[in-house]
């Protein structure tokens, strides 16, 4: 079916959906990820089951034993967030209320739309207990616990030390955080309040009009769409996204498996909302960032005429994406060099201090 013609059926789904209340836009219509109870469940019993896994995975009720997820009054929350806190000023962000929760850009795209700052983490509390007449919104994004929150550091502990994660807090009102992408793999686990994650696969990219490359309010390149109010005439290729997209709604103690570069929208629900996030990479850190790898090409390779381009499709497809086992094993071990896999630390820092040379000439 051609991609207008499924434009045209999801723009009248979209019209019959939007005449509803706002809580019944087309998210609600998703198909929900898969689920696992896994109430009283280690992180050691569920970790074979995702080590290979590529797909997301709702783990209910995986983080509902931890002290944070006990509260049941924002009040109570934060004084146990305020007492934790190292005394460090943490980033905030405040949202006006013509946002509407969106953390995004500035329509000329040379600003993003939110204001941010450092603040004591009790003055942000009072804020945040602060519902703002204007419907203005405050904000904490990815805090880092051990630096901030230290006296967390042992209760939040769900046994991922081996991962070495990068092991976070999200604390806001009601905010919406457009669909990006990152590379780690993440355990989200939602500690107070409840968090809609609209899930799409890595594919998905030209469907979801990513903005600037390297722009982003949080760093990671971000969909233009606004979800929660799609232009399909704008952006008519969201049609479909929409159709490959899945739902996970996290209530209270409820964990989401994040494989490597799937797609997410994020939206807080509650007038307060607390996330726990660990990121982790599958392969060593010497190895480097492959969006550097897409810088570079973007670079080096993207000017260059069509059939150029091409070429070295070709060889990326040969030595990185079909089949790299393959490039490279009539050598013996002795000479194969860069094309041993895994590539071993030394060749790999050798490589990287070679690369770095080279690019500042």
């Amino acid at each position: 079916m051609p991609s207008h013609a499924v434009a045209t059926k999801e723009q009248q789904r979209m019209t019959d959906t939007q005449q509803g209340t706002e809580q019944h836009h087309w998210q609600s219509f998703l198909p929900d990820v898969e689920a696992l109870d896994a109430h009283g469940m280690s992180w050691a019993a569920l970790e074979p089951q995702l080590r290979e896994r590529d797909t997301p995975l709702l783990l209910k009720g995986f983080a509902a034993h931890l002290p944070l997820a006990q509260h049941q009054s924002a009040e109570s929350l934060l004084a146990h967030l305020t007492g934790a806190s190292s005394g460090q000023l943490v980033n905030a962000s405040f949202l006006s209320s013509e946002t509407q929760g969106r953390v995004f850009y500035r329509e000329d795209f040379q600003a993003f739309n939110f204001q941010s700052g450092r603040i004591g983490f009790a003055d942000l509390a009072k804020r945040l207990l602060t519902l703002q007449a204007d419907g203005g919104r405050w904000y904490m994004g990815s805090t880092e616990i051990g630096h901030y929150f230290p006296a967390l550091v042992d209760e939040l502990d769900l046994g991922l030390a081996a991962l070495k994660p990068l092991t976070s807090l999200w604390l806001g009102q009601q905010s919406r955080i457009a669909a990006h992408q990152d590379f780690p793999a993440n355990l989200a686990c939602n500690l107070y309040g409840r968090r809609r994650f609209t899930l799409l696969p890595p594919e998905q990219v030209a469907n979801l009009y990513p903005g600037p490359f390297q722009y982003a309010p949080g760093g990671q390149d971000v969909s233009l769409v606004d979800f929660a109010a799609p232009d399909l005439a704008k952006f008519p290729r969201f049609a479909l996204a929409m159709r490959a997209a899945v739902k996970a709604d996290l209530a209270q103690g409820d964990a989401l498996f994040l494989p490597s570069m799937w797609w997410h929208q994020v939206d807080a629900l509650d007038d307060l909302n607390l996330l726990l996030t660990h990121w982790w990479r599958d392969t060593p850190a010497y190895l480097g960032r492959p969006t550097n790898a897409l810088m570079h090409a973007v670079l080096s390779i993207r000017s260059l005429p069509k059939a150029q381009r091409e070429a070295f499709k070709a060889l990326f497809d040969y030595y990185v994406f079909d089949e790299p086992e393959q490039a490279g094993a009539l050598l013996p071990d002795s000479a194969k060099g860069l094309l041993e896999l895994p590539l071993p630390e030394p060749l790999a820092r050798a490589l990287r201090a070679d690369l770095t040379a080279k690019l500042q000439r």
